[in-house]
């Protein structure tokens, strides 16, 4: 359907108006004694912006003593305590806790003490050994949960539960850790944003060819008509929020995205739905399983054999 002037006009409304929030919020930030660094994150305000893009800022403050993510009026603030950004100027501190993507990428907007660009320059200069360090610790990181998650099917008796759990953690092994640690052999740091999807194959689909396979096979992506029964499966489970991010990443076209987050997403928020499945009604089960990908992606053993597969993959490089 052709967009009309004022469907046009109203959304670069909204836009100039997000910007001037966000504007004001780095401002109010910078402004702030408590406050330390500021950096800005994702794609606003950036030749890769899109309509869904959302004004994301990372600050370390005095006074924090754990990280804080709250998103307000549609502006985004990661708040870290100070002392982190202290620590983080050195490897062994940061390669174990930091969010090492999110850091790398973001674009310092306020940093008097020079740390955040110290963290930065670190991050985009490690040595080859250091990567494949941090790669082959990651990598046992996830085999050993792997392991365990086996482990608990050879004991019998798994039901749906426990089925529906393998392929959440496994997705979560591999948007989480594993892609991450498939870019070190790029020396590039991952995008975190609905458009995860495409970001792989853009990033790492040519070079690594058969870990993209095995990312998109855990997600069973769908195109277009799994975007739209995805959304309108989110109705009646407490997820405006959610659906109204989706929603904005289907219009620009970034249908696997969509998918992609409101599966994360469900999983994330709907345990509780997960664990007691059995009791669930028709109408709730369908509804999950229409956002978890259930009949589209593999489950219990089949999903950790895949992710298994993604482990040696990254490993390799493939």
């Amino acid at each position: 359907m052709t967009q009309g002037i004022g469907d046009i006009w109203g959304r670069k409304h909204t836009l100039n108006e997000l910007a001037q929030r966000a504007e004001k919020m780095a401002e109010k930030l910078i402004s702030d004694r408590r406050v330390r660094a500021v950096a800005a994150a994702g794609s606003f305000d950036t030749d890769d912006a899109w309509s869904g893009s959302i004004p994301t800022f990372v600050a370390f403050e005095r006074g924090v003593s754990s990280v804080q993510d709250d998103t307000r009026t549609g502006i985004r603030v990661i708040r870290f305590p100070y002392e982190q950004l202290e620590r983080w100027r050195e490897w062994d501190e940061i390669r174990s806790e930091a969010p090492l993507g999110l850091l790398a990428t973001s674009r310092a907007l306020y940093d008097p003490t020079g740390y955040f660009a110290r963290i930065q320059r670190q991050l985009w200069n490690l040595s080859d050994e250091r990567r494949a360090d941090w790669r082959e610790e990651t990598l046992r990181s996830v085999s050993e949960e792997l392991t365990a998650a086996k482990q608990s099917f050879r004991a019998g008796g798994a039901g749906p539960a426990e089925q529906i759990t393998a392929l959440g953690e496994a997705r979560r092994w591999a948007t989480e850790q594993l892609y991450p640690a498939l870019l070190t052999h790029a020396g590039l740091w991952p995008e975190f944003e609905l458009r995860l999807p495409h970001a792989w194959r853009a990033a790492a689909g040519l070079k690594f060819p058969k870990s993209v396979y095995l990312l998109e096979q855990l997600y069973g992506f769908g195109g277009r008509d799994e975007a739209r029964a995805a959304l309108l499966a989110t109705r009646g489970l407490k997820m405006m929020t959610q659906e109204k991010q989706a929603r904005a990443a289907a219009e620009a076209g970034y249908y696997d995205g969509t998918v992609r987050f409101l599966r994360d997403e469900t999983y994330l928020h709907h345990r509780e739905d997960i664990a007691r499945w059995p009791h669930l009604s028709g109408m709730r089960q369908n509804k999950l399983s229409v956002l978890l990908g259930i009949t589209r992606s593999p489950l219990g053993p089949a999903a950790l054999k895949v992710a298994e597969e993604l482990i040696g993959a990254v490993r390799e490089g493939e």
